[in-house]
């Protein structure tokens, strides 16, 4: 068996509806949201909401918060500041809990095709794709873009 393959993808600028389509076309299965607030003022992606439209469209959805980013990781995030948002975050993933559920994310996405979910259409300014650069280095990371509405 080759590197897993996992799919990474952010709402900024999305209809759920879009977002569901464009991890359908992927052959998504399992979402797996790395938000530390699965709460949005966006419509359709607070947590319930979004878990609720994902199984309608066949795909399960787990929420791992202890991968998301510390409200100052966060602000960082927004200002454009990397530099901090790698610091703050390096952090989040020493945590016990960030170490389980980091583990429980690899354990969930080698059993179906696995899309990681958060705000950023760009996972480069992403806490997502530094996530995946630490805990899954040798993984096939795919990312995936929902047209803007």
């Amino acid at each position: 068996m080759g590197a897993m393959r996992i799919f990474t993808i952010g709402y900024q600028g999305a209809t759920q509806a879009a977002l569901i389509a464009a991890l359908t076309r992927a052959g998504v299965e399992r979402l797996i949201d790395v938000r530390a607030v699965p709460l949005s003022r966006r419509p359709g992606f607070s947590k319930n909401v979004l878990a609720n439209g994902l199984r309608e469209a066949g795909i399960d959805y787990v929420l791992l918060k202890a991968l998301g980013t510390p409200p100052e990781g966060r602000e960082a995030a927004r200002k454009g500041d990397h530099a901090t948002l790698e610091r703050v975050y390096a952090g989040q993933l020493e945590l016990p809990e960030a170490i389980a559920q980091g583990a429980r994310m690899l354990d969930l996405a080698a059993e179906k095709p696995s899309a990681l979910l958060c705000f950023e259409r760009d996972p480069h300014g992403c806490h997502r794709t530094l996530l995946l650069a630490t805990i899954a280095a040798d993984a096939e990371v795919v990312d995936l873009f929902v047209d803007p509405v």
